[in-house]
């Protein structure tokens, strides 16, 4: 069973039953001592591309906003078993030219890796895939705040929504978590490891 390890912030790791690991925006917290098979980057702001902070194994594939939107067209990967598709992403702060979400894949466990962003067009056609979770920002400084996110965390309709990315300098903030009212909220601090 694929696991999700949350360091803080806007950063988690993934790990599936094969042992593939994915880094998602590495910047906060602890738990990069397992080298990387991937690593994501949804845009270039200092808080979500240290990419030297996980260990890498030979041949790890560093996935950034340029390679997903190569060609201005939003491209899909597979490594490892672990399939990504990158999707838009943007506010007032991100440029969707320069920004990306991801929907991930891995041991059949369907992910929404929303990275920094507001409400887009594209969440509209995400309750179809029936993903399984959605992890999205709630910090409203930088993104959407938490109402709005509970309104996309409904249009996306997955079967768990993860707030993250809650507080700018901060790994979490347990008020605006558990404030959080979005479809079958699911919090997960720091450290904490849940299976998938």
């Amino acid at each position: 069973m694929a696991k999700l390890y949350y360091q803080g912030h806007g950063s988690y790791r993934l790990c599936s039953d094969e042992g593939t690991v994915v880094y998602v925006d590495p910047y906060a917290g602890d738990g990069y001592e397992l080298p990387a098979d991937v690593i994501l980057v949804t845009h270039d702001h200092y808080d979500h591309n240290v990419i030297d902070l996980p260990g890498r194994k030979p041949g790890c594939a560093v996935i950034t906003w340029r390679e997903a939107l190569e060609g201005g067209v939003h491209r899909s990967f597979a490594v490892g078993g672990v399939q990504m598709q990158a999707v838009p992403a943007s506010n007032r702060n991100h440029d969707p030219n320069v920004c990306v979400g991801f929907l991930i894949t891995v041991d059949g466990v369907k992910l929404y890796a929303a990275g920094d962003t507001s409400k887009t067009e594209a969440m509209a056609g995400m309750a179809a895939l029936e993903l399984d979770y959605a992890l999205l920002p709630i910090d409203g400084v930088y993104n959407m705040d938490p109402a709005e996110a509970a309104e996309c965390s409904r249009l996306i309709g997955a079967k768990h929504t993860i707030p993250i990315h809650m507080k700018p300098g901060e790994l979490f903030d347990e008020e605006m978590a558990r404030a959080f009212r979005g479809k079958d909220p699911l919090i997960v601090r720091p450290g904490q490891e849940i299976a998938l």
